[in-house]
């Protein structure tokens, strides 16, 4: 399976278990938009108080929390992405190569 098949399979894995549970009504751009903001803030804490060192190698517990933690994003960003037909894969590589003029490498 493909990288854009998993994408495309957790997209519908995502619009059933809303669907199901009677949620899309609440899942507008605008409050998926902040719902994501607010994960990724849970991410952030995690780390807030970290040293530089502890935050590359964290415990098997924090490991799994971080995991969490990037599994509601990821749920949220593949949320907003299908609400405007978005391929996110293809917005990074998009955003990559904007980038890559913007900043070229040196030498």
């Amino acid at each position: 399976m493909t990288k854009t098949d998993r994408l495309e399979k957790l997209q519908r894995e995502i619009s059933s278990f809303t669907t199901l549970r009677n949620w899309k009504q609440f899942h507008t751009p605008k409050n998926l938009a902040m719902a994501l903001a607010v994960e990724c803030a849970e991410l952030l804490e995690i780390f807030q108080w970290m040293s530089p060192e502890k935050s590359a190698e964290p415990d098997q517990q924090t490991r799994q929390h971080i995991a969490e933690e990037i599994g509601d994003i990821m749920i949220y960003l593949s949320m907003i992405s299908a609400s405007f037909a978005i391929d996110p894969i293809e917005a990074a590589r998009s955003k990559l190569e904007s980038n890559a003029k913007k900043y070229p490498a040196p030498g």
